[in-house]
């Protein structure tokens, strides 16, 4: 019999009051991208001004008129050089169903956890909506190539007819989602270097105790609950699936 998965983490603060004009507040979006059949998650590195590496989930601001969804996907490709899509999960949300409202699908991509910090030592405001994706089967790959310097092409939706067994079935056994190189857009992007880690090593360079870890746990959480909800538990080649605290499901 499965176990169920642990309860995810929670909101680090509680519900304020807070008003900041346009010019002093930005939004932005971020993605933790799985691969799910080897149970791994994309993750980035970079150094500080001291030559320290750091590592983090990528996230960035997303583009005047883009919607947040799409601007964590196309920060997820630059910042990482993995192409994304969001990936529907039954985490609870509070937004209403739209009107007239019949039923209330199971999955949805809603954000699922946001960051709140300042920027830099001004009044700024960052908001950070991160999402939850997945690395793009074979098929998709060749159509999404543009030339250098041409706009970024988004991916088409996850299907919402498909399950996660169909999906892995996309993929032939040992597949390596591509690596795309030199997808940075400013001097600072493109010397970050990407990983497609194991989850629990993913947590470890991540800092266990920081929102970065925070997001792969939930998302991981909910590609579970996604896969249990399926009436599915198997990874690549059968393998079973690991809760993110190293326990099997």
């Amino acid at each position: 019999m499965s176990v169920a998965p642990a309860p995810g983490p929670k909101s680090t603060a509680p519900a304020i009051f807070a008003q900041w004009s346009s010019e002093n507040f930005v939004v932005g979006g971020g993605v933790a991208i799985f691969h799910i059949a080897s149970q791994r998650v994309v993750i980035c590195s970079a150094q500080d001004r001291h030559g320290r590496t750091f590592f983090f989930l990528p996230k960035g601001r997303r583009d005047a008129g883009e919607e947040s969804g799409r601007g964590a996907e196309r920060e997820g490709f630059e910042e990482s050089g993995y192409r994304n899509r969001l990936l529907p999960l039954p985490s609870p949300h509070r937004q209403p169903q739209a009107h007239p409202r019949v039923s209330a699908p199971p999955l949805t991509a809603e954000p699922f956890w946001l960051q709140m910090m300042p920027m830099g030592y001004g009044p700024l405001q960052y908001l950070v909506y991160w999402y939850v994706a997945e690395t793009l089967p074979p098929d998709l790959e060749p159509a999404l190539e543009t030339p250098a310097g041409e706009p970024y092409k988004p991916p088409p939706p996850f299907p919402v007819d498909l399950t996660i067994r169909e999906r892995l079935a996309m993929e032939p056994e040992g597949y390596e989602p591509v690596h795309h190189e030199g997808t940075g857009v400013d001097e600072d992007e493109q010397t970050y270097k990407s990983y497609l880690l194991p989850i629990e090593e993913a947590l470890g360079k991540l800092g266990r105790s920081g929102v970065s870890a925070d997001v792969v746990r939930k998302g991981w959480r909910g590609i579970q609950e996604r896969m249990a909800l399926e009436g599915f538990e198997g990874g690549e080649g059968g393998k079973r699936v690991e809760r993110v605290d190293g326990e099997r499901e």
